[in-house]
């Protein structure tokens, strides 16, 4: 019971603690420019990782055409979308 009331306690301590920097921060078009950017690379680079891959596949592998080259794209806009989820849940 001690346990889960200081877990509590230190949990609505660091909430307000982001609260506090959250209004103490104001971004600047150049901080604001950054998070996009990042946002952005977040999500490209496993989609070119995974194009370039799926194409190796398809020209090492015979028959395949362009099966693998598709299926790791839409891998890599899943795992880019996991990689903005994460990045945003934890920047907030």
């Amino acid at each position: 019971m001690e346990r889960d009331r200081k877990k509590l306690v230190e949990e609505v301590q660091k909430d307000v603690e982001k609260t506090e920097k959250a209004r103490q921060f104001k971004p600047t078009l150049l901080s604001q420019t950054v998070f996009l950017g990042t946002l952005g690379v977040l999500f490209i680079i496993p989609v070119i990782i995974a194009a370039y891959l799926g194409k190796w596949l398809d020209e090492k592998l015979p028959g395949y055409a362009i099966h693998w080259t598709i299926s790791l794209i839409i891998l890599g806009v899943i795992l880019g979308a996991i990689n903005i989820y994460i990045f945003i849940r934890n920047k907030i």
